[in-house]
């Protein structure tokens, strides 16, 4: 069965149809969501606010644009909705400093080869400081270059979905890569060309 036939299907109240719809983004939501709120717990709540407002809306949906864009503008919308109601405490849990692996989120857990501990230090150092630049990006800059980096996500699909044009999706991708650039620049102490 095809997108358009589920979603027809969905429309009529088939809970199945959505089901299938849904199991395709799951992931990529979950994703899009933990990097806004920086938080699993939170993350879990903003896709299962996301799911609830697609199935309660789902006869809104009329196709012009694919299932999956409508699907992120609403995680979108519901993750800036709960950083909007959330006052973030200055405590974090240990889990917010450990890196995100793509096999947590499926539940599988396996070894990982053994590297320089080194390396490994100074990779999570690195990767923990550009997170932390990232977070220190407005939200106007941060979801772009999230969702171009970290999903694939293409301009045109990122445009769609934060309902922008793409020459602004592309200006707000190289601002925020230039605003990292300029922070890594400054970690390495990398003087700029003058």
């Amino acid at each position: 069965m095809d997108e358009k036939e589920l979603v027809l299907r969905a429309q009529s109240g088939d809970y199945d149809a959505f089901t299938r719809l849904v199991e395709k983004y799951e992931r990529q939501l979950f994703a899009v969501a933990r990097r806004m709120t920086r938080n699993r717990q939170d993350a879990e709540d903003v896709l299962q606010e996301t799911l609830l407002k697609a199935i309660d809306n789902i006869d809104k949906f009329r196709g012009e644009s694919s299932f999956g864009t409508w699907l992120y503008s609403i995680a979108l919308n519901q993750g800036r909705a709960h950083l909007q109601k959330e006052k973030r405490s200055e405590i974090k849990s240990l889990e917010e400093f450990l890196p995100v692996r793509d096999h947590e989120a499926h539940g599988n857990a396996a070894l990982s080869e053994w590297r320089d501990p080194h390396t490994v230090m100074e990779s999570a150092q690195i990767r923990e400081f550009l997170e932390n630049a990232i977070d220190e990006l407005r939200a106007e800059y941060s979801i772009p270059f999230v969702l171009r980096y970290h999903e694939d996500m293409s301009i045109k699909e990122i445009a769609d979905v934060m309902k922008l044009s793409e020459a602004a999706v592309k200006s707000r991708i190289l601002r925020a890569r230039l605003f990292l650039r300029d922070k890594l620049d400054a970690l390495l102490k990398v003087e700029s060309p003058k």
